[in-house]
């Protein structure tokens, strides 16, 4: 999603208004309900909360100059810098050692690569995930996440079929939404 975004990308800059805010924290709980906890700490009430709207009407949302999370059409999709803040916040897949190299430069997720030995996907039955959920991808041996992506199929079907792609590739460490800074 981010191979090509620079300062030359961004269209408008515009502070939050504080009822916006409190629209955005609840949006967040409600698709992250792990982050309930940490939300105050993670948009303070008195914060440089920013909108940056962007090409391809992306949003990207900034607070006290970092950018924490992004929006395309509906979903709330966090940053890199707010899953490493926060990492236990978000549903997570493991990538083996042999699929890092790919993914950080950018490809979608082989099923193979996350039912490998290396590989680590929920493995309760309850803890399964939906198709079009958005996860954090972390990677064998890695302490830090590498990737975010959305689920191209449920972990069960990763699982059974067990090929083509699984995750397709939304923003990663290297990317230009990585890279970008606007001041």
């Amino acid at each position: 999603m981010f191979k090509k975004l620079s300062k030359e990308d961004v269209h408008s800059r515009s502070n939050v208004k504080s009822s916006v805010q409190r629209a955005m924290k609840s949006k967040l709980v409600s698709q992250y309900p792990k982050l309930e906890e940490v939300i105050d700490e993670l948009i303070p009430k008195k914060c440089l909360f920013e909108l940056i709207k962007c090409e391809d009407k992306i949003q990207l949302y900034r607070v006290n100059g970092e950018i924490l999370f992004f929006q395309k059409f509906d979903e709330l999709i966090p940053s890199l810098r707010l899953v490493h803040k926060f990492p236990e916040a978000f549903p997570t897949v493991q990538v083996d050692r042999g699929a890092i190299k790919f993914v950080l430069s950018g490809a979608n997720i082989m099923c193979p690569g996350l039912t490998s030995a290396g590989g680590k996907l929920p493995e309760k039955k309850d803890d399964e995930l939906d198709k079009d959920t958005t996860v954090i991808i972390n990677a064998e041996n890695k302490e830090n996440a590498l990737a975010i992506g959305k689920l191209l199929m449920s972990t069960e079907d990763i699982k059974s079929i067990n090929k083509g792609h699984g995750v397709e590739m939304i923003h990663h460490l290297g990317d230009c939404l990585w890279n970008l800074s606007i001041d």
